[in-house]
């Protein structure tokens, strides 16, 4: 095997047992031990069939040259090996999981906190002779900030999660927005998604038989009841949202058409907010979007936010619900007169 030509800095301090077992057999075979299964068992504080893993990982995955030699009762290299194998990242592409790392540090203290750290620190490890890179200068020059960050139930968030991963039944109390108790459903959940910032379940309510969206922080007392269920093959997060504006899906048919002014067209033009969008120049700095919904509780609220920016130009059921909702607001902000 060839040595890789450059020097690797190490990335940051992880714990990496499994890692550091292999690298210790490998540091063995490589001088000519003969290491057995019971003597690496005793120096490394495993049991033999740990040992027995790791032996078989480095010969049968990582495709290293183990041989066991019945007459030192041990086992060697049968071609030369002068490096344990690396992962073949670029920093570029070390970086991107930095930053992946980075987007998902809101959510600290849900199961996935320990899971990312440990994943990273192995990649980061895997790299062994590959590159020189310092994620210090990463970590100061990258950062996300999040506005409205929902704050997660750790428990409630594993037992969801590991209800999702392993197809099993999920029971628990949801209070319904802008209801004042609590109802128990009874849901086989296919997905767990993060919508700006807010964690969301789709599954398959059984008692209203439909396919709901629950948000997590409306959930208590949440059990996995451990009945099994099979996942729909054809179910796909992608294709259930694809019509929806946000989470919340619609059994309408709707063409949304806004008009931006000079102040917001630029802002507007430069996301995508939808896959269906199609956005027309209207004069020098005007622009006009249009989009395929299935509903408009959604895309109502997004319009507001906008404030005078934006005005509806059809379906004319929304332009009914914002002028609606601007004279609700004219009511609770009377002028004032000056006595």
């Amino acid at each position: 095997m060839a040595r890789p030509r450059v020097k690797l800095e190490k990335l940051g301090r992880f714990s990496r047992p499994p890692l550091r077992r292999m690298l210790q057999v490998h540091q063995q075979l490589k001088s000519g031990l003969f290491p057995n299964y019971r003597k690496l068992a005793k120096e490394l504080e495993v049991s033999s069939k740990t040992v027995q893993r790791d032996i078989e990982f480095m010969r049968d995955q990582l495709g290293m040259p183990i041989q066991y030699d019945q007459f030192q009762f041990g086992f060697y290299y049968s071609e030369p090996v002068t490096s344990f194998p690396s992962i073949e990242v670029s920093e570029g592409e070390l970086v991107a999981l930095f930053v992946a790392q980075k987007a998902l540090a809101q959510y600290e203290g849900t199961p996935f906190e320990k899971a990312l750290k440990t994943a990273f620190g192995k990649i980061a490890d895997g790299l062994q002779d590959k590159i020189t890179f310092n994620l210090g200068n990463v970590d100061a020059g990258i950062s996300f900030k999040g506005i409205g960050t929902s704050v997660a139930d750790i428990d409630l968030f594993e037992i969801v999660s590991t209800a999702v991963l392993r197809s099993h039944e999920l029971v628990f109390e949801y209070k319904k927005l802008g209801s004042s108790r609590y109802e128990e459903r009874r849901v086989q959940p296919y997905h767990l998604g993060c919508v700006e910032n807010q964690w969301y379940l789709f599954g398959f309510d059984l008692l209203r038989q439909q396919l709901r969206t629950f948000a997590l922080p409306r959930m208590r007392k949440g059990r996995n009841s451990g009945m099994r269920f099979q996942r729909p093959a054809d179910f796909s997060i992608t294709k259930h949202l694809s019509e929806s504006f946000g989470v919340f899906t619609g059994s309408g048919r709707h063409r949304v058409r806004i008009h931006f002014d000079a102040f917001a067209a630029r802002l507007v033009g430069e996301r995508q907010w939808h896959a269906s969008q199609k956005i027309k120049p209207v004069g020098d700095r005007e622009i006009e979007i249009t989009m395929e919904l299935d509903g408009l509780e959604e895309i109502e609220r997004w319009i507001l936010s906008w404030g005078v920016h934006a005005r509806v130009i059809e379906p004319k059921e929304l332009m009914d619900r914002i002028r609606s909702f601007g004279r609700e607001i004219e009511k609770i902000y009377p002028e004032q007169t000056n006595d």
